[in-house]
């Protein structure tokens, strides 16, 4: 973990990048804040812009239309309202009022929301709540409703409530930090009388962390899958040497370790992380555990691709990097042999190699810690993920067992639908603009309640598309929004697809459903643009090979009476669901 000092340096250094816009509003002193989050976000590759508001300004800054906050024009504002603060608030109210305290704190910050929304449109970054326990019940407090350890913990958990009902508010969660250092090393109360600062210097770098890891989750710098050795990772021992019955797993010794590790691990997967394996092992050997130890947690139904061979680790993770066709930079690698980390980190420099401590019972705590898997939006369709791989893994060996692509395609007999943004959509709408990287023209990231508010404008165009084959369900997997301009044209400002139906005929098939929308509303032209990035250039030449004519760098138009439509494998299904 870095120094404060080492961010307060870092803040001044320049990064050549997308400038995201950062506004911080507290109740307390926020300056050392803003400087450690500029700071690390520089150090993460961010070109993190931080405005940081006037000392307790929050109504004022919020209030008023015209505040040196909404003349900012922040990407995210950060609410900072300190427990200090509030407990001196609480101090000062009726004992009859005490017991409505988290309830009046609520109906303040979700008012700051709603004035975000009204006159800036920023996605909220929302701290919750360290604890103070004042004793002043001693224990009984946990049960004493007028006491300021329960109106905290009930204001939390209110909080977290509230938060489950906005598209757009996104938790940093303060209490987890104070867990996990201590209360003497979180805050420290000398500073706060003198500074009204309400956190510890050497807390500062750990608050900055978790906003930044917010910052680049909604920015689609998110993890999306774990790559893990077996022996003495998943289960202790080495299964070619120990056999089935000498490996360490289960709830006995050291075998209690490895079996939480592999509870944590399926937790990940339940929640759209995928899981591969990467062993030096006999494929039979390794398979085994998975198959027949009955205290095995993670069973073969769980990996989404599974290697085990005698070749070097860095060749069998770009193999499994290349099955799912993600980045390098979203996979994290973790392996107990040093010398297996130290091969990978220097073959492939991109990946995420964690040092895993040598006691496997710190594997978990290590791992929660450094936090990689963090994400900005949960839906129904993580939780089938792996199966989704797990089919297309199906469909590239049923590939090679075609001589062209075209044959290949055919056998798929592949379906879709297009249709127009609808409320049960928006969350994973959502997920896509924010996880989307490759296949993503523009690359702009939409909150859900960004998606809603496209949805419900006349200004807009909008479409969803899933797909379908003989093998499975694809699920949602591109959108389209186009933006009126004009009476008669229209700008794509939105067209991406998920990597995992690339070279399915999707581009084809979202093109020629964009250009049957623009003409049944009388668009007659199509404007478009590419915004490259470091991950998008596989579809630098996109427009061009749909038909668009190039007007300027990177900038496209499209005569829509002159389109001729693509062709394309892809069936039409109907509404309800018949082919």
């Amino acid at each position: 973990m870095y120094t404060f000092n080492e961010l307060r340096k870092a803040a001044k250094y320049q990064v050549d990048a997308k400038e995201i816009r950062l506004a911080v509003l507290g109740n307390c002193a926020t300056q050392f804040l803003s400087a450690s989050i500029q700071g690390y976000g520089k150090l993460s590759g961010i070109n993190l812009n931080v405005m940081d508001a006037d000392y307790d300004q929050m109504d004022a800054q919020l209030l008023d239309p015209l505040s040196e906050t909404y003349k900012f024009k922040p990407d995210s504002i950060l609410l900072w309202i300190s427990t200090e603060k509030l407990y001196e608030e609480f101090l000062d109210m009726e004992k009859t009022e005490r017991t409505a305290f988290a309830e009046a704190c609520i109906g303040r910050i979700t008012r700051y929301w709603e004035l975000i929304s009204q006159n800036a449109g920023a996605r909220i970054l929302q701290a919750n709540f360290s604890e103070i326990d004042d004793k002043a019940f001693g224990n009984y407090s946990c049960k004493v409703e007028e006491s300021f350890l329960f109106q905290m913990r009930k204001l939390n958990f209110l909080l977290g409530q509230s938060m489950t009902g906005r598209g757009d508010v996104y938790p940093v969660d303060l209490l987890s930090i104070q867990i996990q250092l201590g209360q003497k090393q979180y805050g420290k109360a000398a500073l706060y009388y003198s500074s009204k600062i309400p956190v510890a210097m050497e807390a500062y770098p750990y608050v900055a962390k978790a906003v930044v890891d917010v910052l680049n989750a909604l920015e689609g710098k998110i993890k999306k899958c774990v790559v893990c050795d077996l022996d003495n990772t998943l289960w202790g021992g080495v299964i070619g040497d120990d056999g089935l019955g000498g490996i360490e797993i289960g709830e006995l010794g050291r075998g209690h370790a490895f079996t939480n590790f592999q509870r944590w691990l399926k937790q990940l997967k339940d929640h759209g992380i995928i899981l591969a394996v990467c062993s030096k092992n006999e494929e039979a050997a390794a398979r085994e555990p998975f198959e027949k130890h009955e205290e095995m947690v993670l069973r073969l139904s769980d990996i989404s691709v599974f290697v085990a061979n005698w070749e070097d680790k860095a060749s069998n993770i770009r193999l499994i990097q290349q099955s799912l066709n993600i980045g390098m930079d979203s996979i994290v690698f973790l392996d107990d042999n040093v010398f297996e980390r130290e091969l990978v980190r220097r073959m492939i420099p991109d990946i995420e190699v964690p040092e895993l401590p040598e006691d496997p019972a710190l594997y978990v705590s290590y791992l929660q810690e450094c936090n990689y898997f963090e994400t900005a939006s949960c839906t129904p369709e993580n939780q089938d993920r792996t199966r989704m791989y797990q089919e297309e893994f199906e469909r590239k060996k049923l590939e090679r067992t075609f001589e062209n692509l075209d044959d290949y395609l055919k056998s798929l007999e592949m379906h879709g639908a297009a249709r127009p943004f609808e409320p049960v959509r928006f969350a994973r709408i959502a997920q896509l603009t924010q996880r989307s990287n490759q296949f993503n023209l523009r690359t702009v990231r939409y909150t859900e309640d960004d998606i809603k508010r496209i949805s419900e404008d006349e200004g807009y165009l909008t479409l969803y598309f899933t797909l379908k084959d003989r093998l499975g369900d694809y699920g949602l997997v591109s959108v389209v929004m186009m933006k009126k301009t004009g009476e008669k044209e229209a700008f794509i400002d939105t067209w991406l697809t998920s990597c995992r139906v690339l070279k399915r005929g999707m581009e084809e098939y979202a093109v020629n459903h964009m250009v049957e929308t623009a003409r049944k509303h009388g668009i007659k032209t199509l404007l478009a643009e590419y915004i490259p990035t470091d991950k998008n250039k596989m579809v630098s030449g996109l427009y061009r090979a749909m038909g668009f004519e190039e007007t300027g760098r990177y900038q496209y138009r499209l005569c829509v009476d002159d389109y001729k439509e693509k062709m394309t494998y892809i069936a039409e299904e109907t509404d309800n669901g018949e082919k």
